[in-house]
Formats: structure tokens, C-alpha cells, sequence
């Protein structure tokens, strides 16, 4: 019985060695005790493609293996074991033959060429002796570990870089940054945040976030807030180091979560704005020193103004005396003797260049002190021009000098203040004439310098002017060293000039060379010509054909002193035969007109020469004649206080420039209707 169990377990033991030594998974070689080849089972067949038969008795397994790796092998072990030992198969059965456990991973060469990595164990093979009659070298293919190993490596190596480069954004900042939990306990820091609190990373990391601020309560509110709101941004606090050194900084913060989206805690960026906010200090303290010192001049120039203006206005009285007697004396009925009659002209003339002296200097106050009333609208250069040239001709015959003006082909309009346009042209045209030379030149061009500006230019050919005269040009009483020329003036004229061209958002300048004469110009924006529109709306409300009123005729008087919004309402009024129209050029003719003609309405301009608009209709209201008139105020002063303030002094409608027909039709029917009811209650 016995005997047969052994058998059995005998029979067993054999097919279970058959099954592993035939098995496919893995190279079973056996050799002998020199190496030669004699087992190359199935699976070393397949591992490395070759047939039993072409290495049996003929090789060993070091002529498959990698020579390099065997001779690396030899090596290695000669110096660990301190024997010398040939690089062959004694490299790799070596220790296996010293009765020690020898595992190592070595590169197998298949038949074809290719290689593949195997994991070897090697054993000795002994006799009933223990004489060793071989050696069985076990493989497995290796590749399928090492390819993951390789590519784990890779991966980590992956990781090693991202860490790294997220590090060194981390840290590269020039911001303190930080993570801490929902809690407020810090997670992590950057060099800067060391820098900033004076602690080590090691002694940051864990501790609570709002420990290393002066106001904790208000850094722990800021952790809460980031919570609830997702988000906080320029959030000032005030950072506090270990030495006690603060810090202002601003705040920036956002929450942040894993890929689950779980909260994870706050990313927070501190900026140290402790300059900034010096600055802003410093600022603001040089902006309230500004306003002060802004106040003050402003203060001064008001007062100086006002003194100015009071100071021309006293002058006057005495002056009017002075001129008024002297006029007597030069027209008295006993002749005077021709001394006495040269002294009473020497007085008439220092007298007029006084007030002219005076008014310049009341203009200028006017002026600094923004008192002088502008009305831009479209204004004609050609018609400007011909008023001038009308004014200043007499003077250039007395001097000699001949005036060349532009001829215009086209219209030319400006926005601009139509009586300011003229006091600058006049006040250049005039200097050109006195300080011309005898005989000499004036010649005045108008053109386009830039599109949308148009150029005035006055050209003399008198003595010119260097570069130091013409830096000391626009200066309040500067003449230039003229004193001596025996030309009146007051050295006012031209800043003047200046200050009401800016005024109308122009600039004014000179061209000029010792020997070759001077060009003074000016630029002003153009506009397009002004027009009467029978288009859209406006044709219903201007026909061609006339709509008859229930009751007529109408008398309108238009008060206004430029020339093309007199022309554009005389249009449009001309389309409507039952109305009279009426002009005035200024504020005195126009109440004079107005007590004559007792015209059923009036239009005014605000803007006039003269008296202005508000003064004229005072002076409407105040005489019983023509207090029922009602008057419709036409301006280019279009502000919402402009407004207010005209409706408040009494016009019946305030109409803006430049018209819209209908709107002023509507205002024009209006008031044409409360006349007559007024006509009719009166009788």
C-alpha cells in the first residue's frame, strides 16, 4: 500500500516538473557543469526564438546574453567578492556555484536580434555528492514591469517638474501669498510671506492666519468673508513682523477646492502698498494745498479784478470833466490863441487815450474774471471782415498803408462770438496800421490750416519783431519798447485779444522776423454756413403756401447783430406774408424801435452790443409802452441755468440756437396769440 502511494505521489511529482519545465511562461536552461546548453525548454523557445536543437550542446547562456551587461556583471561581482572572475558564464553562475541565492535581472538576445529584459535565478545542479553537475537558469520576460517601471518614472518625473513649476510661480511672486483651511490655519507660504512677517515657512505653516496682523478680528473677518463671498478684493490690513516692523497691505483673495469640488480652503495675496499709501498721503495733502493756494489766487484775481473795474469806473467821472470841458473850450465862441488851442488838443488827446486805456482795463477784468457773456454760433467771415475793413480804412489812409482783403468765393462761418471776432480782428488790423512802415502793407488771408479750423492771418511790413520781443508778447502792459515810437497805445490790446480767442476755443500767434514784418493769426473752429431746412418735420410747419392767421397783420421785431441769424428768420418769416418784420443790430436801437413801432412780438438775442439782452428787456418791462409786449429770447447760450435764468427774467420762451423752424413757429404762434388776448382785454 505504501509503495503504492509513493508511486502515485511520484507520478504526480514528475508531471507537476513536466508541466512548470515545459511550460511556456517561463525559459527553463539547464546546462552542465561548464555551461554548454542542454535542456532549452518551451518557453525559452519562445522567448527568445530559438529552436532547442540550434543551441544544445553548442552555446552557453552568456552567448545570448548582452556581452556588455556580462562583462559589467563580472566586474561588479569581482569587486564585492574580492576575486577576479571572467566575464562569460562564470559571471552568472558564480554565486550560484558558492552555494548563495543569486536573482539579477540581465538582457537576453532573441535569434532575430531584439532584445528584452529577463529576471534570471539561477541554481546550482549537485550530484548525491553535492558535486555540481550543472546549472538550471530560470527567466521571465521582464519587459511588460520595466515598461511600467518606465513609465511611472516618467510620470513621476512629471510630477517632480509641476511641483517644481508651480513652486516657482509660488514663489516668484511679489506678493505675500498663503493657503489656509477653511478655518483660517495657514497651509502654506511663500518667501515673501516670510519676509513679510519675519517667520520661517516651518513656523508659518499650521499657525492661525489672523496672528500676524495688528487687528486679528478684522484679518479673521476677512478669512469669513472670502468664505461667504467667494471672493474678497483690496481688503487693507495692516501686517505685523516678529521684530514689530507693520506692513499696509491690500488684500486679494478667492477660495479654492480639489476635483471634487470640496472646499479646500483660501489662496490669499497680500500686496505691500505701505508706499502707495504714503503717496496718496502726500497727494492728497498737495491737493489740499492746491485748492488752498487755487483759492487764494482765485480770491486775489476776483479782488483784483474788482478793484479794477471799480478803479475804471471812478476814473470816468473825472475824465468825463476833464474831456467834457476841454470839448467846450476847443468849441467856445472866442477862439482860443493857437497855444492855447495846441495845450486843449494835447488834453483831448491824453484824455481819449486815457479812457481807452480804461475800458481796455475793465475789458481784461471782465475777462480774468469770467464775466465777459460769449454766444458761439455760426458767424461770417466775409461779413466780420467787411465790417472791419470799413472801420480801420480811414486810419491806414492816415498812415499811408494799403489794405489788401481776402475775396470769398465760398462761404466761410466760424463758431464764434460774432462782436468777439470783431474786437480781435480790429485790435490787429489796427496794430499792423500803426506799427507799419510808411507806405507800407496790410494784408489779411483766410484759410483752412487744418480740416475744421480756419486761419485768420493779418501780415505787416513793418519792422518785425526778434525772438525776445516775441516771447514777451500778450504780457498786460508790455509795448515791446513802442513807448518811444510816437504811436499811442496801452499794451492791453493784445492779450486781450488772447484771452477772448481761447475763450472762444481758439489760439492766437505770431510769425515774425526783424527786417521782413510781422504775421499775427488766430484759429477759430468752422462750422457749416447756416440754413434754412424745409425737410422733415419743418416743412409741415413752413409751407410754401402761407397759412392765414384768424387775425392780422403781425409787426415782429427781431433784435440781433449777426448778419445771417437776421437773414435766417427773415426766411423763414417770409414765408408768412400777415408778419412784419423788423430788425434791430443792438440792445439800444431795438427799445427804441420797440417804443415806435409797438411791434406785436419781439425777439432777442442775449449777446448784443451794447446793453445786453436781460438789460434791453428790463428796460421793455419798466416803460408802460412796451411792457405787454411779450419777448422771446433767441440764444446760442444753451446751459440748463441759461435757460432758468431767462425764463426767470421774464421772456415769454427761450429758443436756442441754432433754430429748429418748428419749435420757434410754435413759440412765434404762441406768442402772437397772447398778444391779441392781451389787445383784446385792453380794449
Amino acid at each position: 500500500m505504501n509503495s503504492e502511494k509513493r508511486e502515485i505521489r511520484s507520478i504526480k511529482s514528475g508531471a507537476l516538473q513536466d508541466a512548470i519545465f515545459n511550460s511556456a511562461n517561463f525559459s527553463s536552461i539547464a546546462t552542465d557543469e561548464k555551461g554548454v546548453i542542454q535542456i532549452f525548454n518551451v518557453g525559452a523557445e519562445r522567448m527568445l526564438g530559438y529552436a532547442a536543437a540550434d543551441v544544445l550542446n553548442q552555446v552557453t547562456p552568456a552567448d545570448i546574453s548582452d556581452p556588455q551587461e556580462v562583462i559589467a556583471r563580472a566586474r561588479a561581482l569581482s569587486l564585492e567578492l574580492a576575486t577576479p572572475i571572467s566575464p562569460g558564464f562564470e559571471a552568472l553562475v558564480f554565486k550560484a556555484s558558492r552555494g548563495i541565492e543569486d536573482i539579477y535581472e540581465l538582457t537576453y538576445i532573441r535569434k532575430d536580434g531584439s532584445r528584452f529584459p529577463a529576471i534570471v535565478s539561477v541554481t546550482a545542479l549537485r550530484d548525491e555528492q553535492g558535486g555540481i553537475i550543472g546549472y538550471l537558469l530560470i527567466g521571465t520576460d521582464n519587459t511588460a514591469r520595466k515598461q511600467v517601471e518606465a513609465e511611472q518614472k516618467q510620470l513621476a518625473q512629471r510630477l517632480r517638474d509641476h511641483q517644481f513649476y508651480t513652486r516657482s510661480l509660488f514663489e516668484s511672486n511679489i506678493d505675500a501669498l498663503m493657503t489656509t483651511d477653511p478655518s483660517g490655519i495657514i497651509t502654506d507660504v511663500n518667501r515673501q510671506m516670510e519676509e513679510l512677517t519675519g517667520c520661517t515657512r516651518d513656523e508659518l505653516i499650521g499657525a492661525p492666519f489672523k496672528n500676524y496682523f495688528t487687528d486679528p478680528d478684522r484679518a479673521e473677518a476677512s478669512i469669513k468673508l472670502v468664505l461667504s463671498e467667494k471672493k474678497v478684493t483690496n481688503y487693507e490690513l495692516t501686517a505685523r513682523a516678529r521684530d514689530g516692523r507693520e506692513t499696509v497691505v491690500s488684500l486679494n483673495a478667492t477660495t479654492f477646492y480639489d476635483r471634487d469640488r470640496k472646499l479646500q480652503g483660501v489662496y490669499a495675496a497680500a500686496r505691500d502698498v505701505t508706499e502707495r499709501k504714503r503717496l496718496d498721503q502726500v497727494l492728497q495733502e498737495k491737493n489740499v494745498e492746491l485748492e488752498n493756494a487755487t483759492a487764494v489766487a482765485e480770491k486775489a484775481n476776483l479782488a483784483k479784478s474788482d478793484f479794477l473795474s471799480s478803479m475804471s469806473h471812478e476814473l470816468r467821472s473825472p475824465l468825463n470833466a476833464i474831456l467834457g470841458f476841454a470839448q467846450l473850450l476847443e468849441s467856445d465862441a472866442t477862439p482860443p490863441t493857437p497855444e492855447q488851442k495846441e495845450s486843449i488838443s494835447q488834453i483831448l488827446g491824453a484824455g481819449w487815450h486815457l479812457l481807452k486805456l480804461i475800458d481796455e482795463i475793465l475789458d481784461l477784468a471782465k475777462i480774468e474774471s469770467q464775466q465777459v457773456p460769449l454766444s458761439r454760433e455760426p458767424v461770417s467771415l466775409a461779413e466780420v471782415m467787411h465790417e472791419c475793413r470799413g472801420m480801420v480804412e480811414p486810419q491806414a489812409q492816415e498812415h499811408g498803408i494799403h489794405m489788401i482783403f481776402p475775396r470769398f468765393d465760398r462761404p466761410c462761418f466760424v463758431l464764434a462770438d460774432r462782436i468777439r471776432v470783431k474786437q480781435v480782428l480790429i485790435n490787429l488790423l489796427s496794430n499792423a496800421i500803426k506799427y507799419n512802415r510808411t507806405q507800407g502793407q496790410v494784408e489779411v488771408d483766410c484759410s483752412e490750416s487744418t480740416p475744421g479750423i480756419i486761419r485768420v492771418s493779418i501780415r505787416d511790413t513793418g519792422a518785425g519783431l526778434d525772438a525776445e520781443q516775441q516771447e514777451h508778447l500778450f504780457q498786460a502792459f508790455n509795448r515791446l519798447g513802442q513807448e518811444a515810437s510816437g504811436e499811442e497805445g496801452t499794451g492791453i490790446g493784445l492779450l486781450v485779444a488772447k484771452r477772448l480767442v481761447e475763450l472762444m476755443g481758439g489760439v492766437i500767434g505770431v510769425d515774425s522776423s526783424v527786417g521782413t514784418g510781422s504775421v499775427f493769426w488766430f484759429e477759430l473752429g468752422a462750422c457749416a454756413e447756416p440754413y434754412l431746412s424745409l425737410e422733415g418735420s419743418d416743412a409741415a410747419v413752413v409751407p410754401k403756401t402761407p397759412v392765414p392767421r384768424a387775425a392780422g397783420p403781425h409787426t415782429l421785431l427781431y433784435i440781433e447783430d449777426n448778419p445771417a441769424n437776421l437773414k435766417l428768420v427773415a426766411q423763414i418769416i417770409a414765408r408768412h406774408p400777415d408778419i412784419h418784420l423788423l430788425t434791430a443790430v443792438n440792445g439800444n436801437s431795438g427799445i427804441e424801435t420797440a417804443c415806435l413801432s409797438q411791434p406785436d412780438v419781439i425777439l432777442m438775442d442775449i449777446n448784443l452790443p451794447g446793453i445786453n439782452g436781460f438789460e434791453a428787456l428790463d428796460f421793455l418791462r419798466a416803460n408802460p409802452a412796451t411792457a405787454h409786449i411779450p419777448v422771446i429770447a433767441i440764444s446760442a447760450n444753451a446751459m440748463p441755468h441759461d435757460i432758468e435764468r431767462g425764463l426767470k427774467a421774464g421772456f415769454f420762451r427761450y429758443i436756442i440756437k441754432p433754430i429748429k423752424v418748428s419749435r420757434f413757429m410754435e413759440a412765434l404762434d404762441l406768442a402772437l396769440e397772447f398778444a391779441e388776448k392781451k389787445s383784446d382785454k385792453s380794449k
